[in-house]
């Protein structure tokens, strides 16, 4: 009965997870707008590693269970979800500098079908058509939520292209993370997999920083800066990670990646709330049946499994 009760949760940790993370990026993240791209991600992950690593040192003992499909498993999510993802989505939403962030939104939403393909060839997950009319539901309100009955407009003169073509590299690297995420569950546990995805981005961007001398751009950080960073490590990194790995565990990796769309969702709500960009009444419609569409899917897991 517990674990019963522990898979009908598992979604919603993932969609709160994702939730955090439209936080971050319309709320925090655009106070991080002048520092260099490489920079911000290098110091998040680095002091979220740090500050973690006195509470996972004594679990060291356990990579030595990890087989080398595993290791690489860890790699590719630390590479793809940490560093590649992250520095892809901070680059696009800097792009358009939080002016056409619906472009942005959209391309996002083309991850559960990267997903959901990666799943099957990787992780040999197998779902039923019912699931996948219920996914469809939900990339359809997406859509509406965002644009109405606009079509998306490419060409602002904004750097939107290049915008979007970051988007789509981050959405393909989210994507790949939450299926190598979902084989690393496997043997261990949610809370050594999430310090583990920050120690070995930390590594990465640490590398990443001395080949493009970043390390100059440190002087730049004002003190309003350090404390958004601060906030971001304890509340949309880190902590965001640890309920995302909590949920993950218990639920197949194309399911979480419908729930991971409330990342989105929230984005384009708060796009509303904080910056009064009012949402017409089709996109109003889009975001009830997006969220009628996640939820339903978050209740029937077991009916989803073929």
């Amino acid at each position: 009965m517990k674990d019963h009760l522990k898979q009908k949760l598992a979604p919603y940790f993932v969609i709160l997870a994702a939730s955090l993370w439209g936080v971050d990026g319309i709320v925090l993240r655009p106070y991080l707008y002048r520092l260099p791209v490489v920079l911000v991600v290098m110091i998040e992950t680095s002091m979220a590693a740090i500050l973690m690593t006195p509470f996972f040192i004594r679990y060291f003992a356990r990579l030595r269970l990890l087989n080398y499909k595993e290791w690489l498993s860890l790699l590719a999510v630390a590479l793809f979800g940490g560093a590649i993802g992250t520095l892809a989505i901070t680059r696009a939403i800097f792009y358009v500098n939080y002016v056409n962030l619906s472009v942005v939104v959209l391309i996002q939403k083309l991850q559960p079908v990267f997903a959901i393909g990666l799943a099957a060839l990787f992780l040999k997950e197998r779902l039923s058509k019912r699931f996948l009319k219920w996914a469809a539901l939900a990339l359809i309100g997406a859509y509406f939520m965002t644009f109405g009955w606009r079509l998306p407009n490419f060409f602002t003169g904004d750097k939107t292209l290049e915008a979007a073509g970051f988007a789509m590299l981050a959405t393909m690297s989210f994507a790949a993370s939450t299926v190598f995420s979902k084989r690393l569950l496997r043997r261990i546990d949610f809370h050594f997999a999430t310090y583990l995805r920050f120690l070995v981005t930390a590594l990465i961007m640490v590398v990443v920083g001395v080949f493009t001398n970043t390390y100059q751009a440190i002087a730049q950080i004002t003190p309003q800066q350090i404390l958004v960073f601060a906030l971001i490590i304890f509340s949309t990194g880190a902590p965001a990670i640890f309920l995302y790995y909590y949920g993950l565990r218990k639920i197949p990796a194309s399911i979480a990646t419908i729930c991971e769309l409330s990342f989105p969702a929230t984005a384009i709500l708060l796009e509303y709330f904080v910056r009064h960009r009012l949402l017409d009444t089709v996109q109003w419609l889009g975001t009830f049946v997006l969220i009628f569409a996640i939820v339903r899917i978050s209740m029937r897991i077991n009916e989803w499994l073929e």
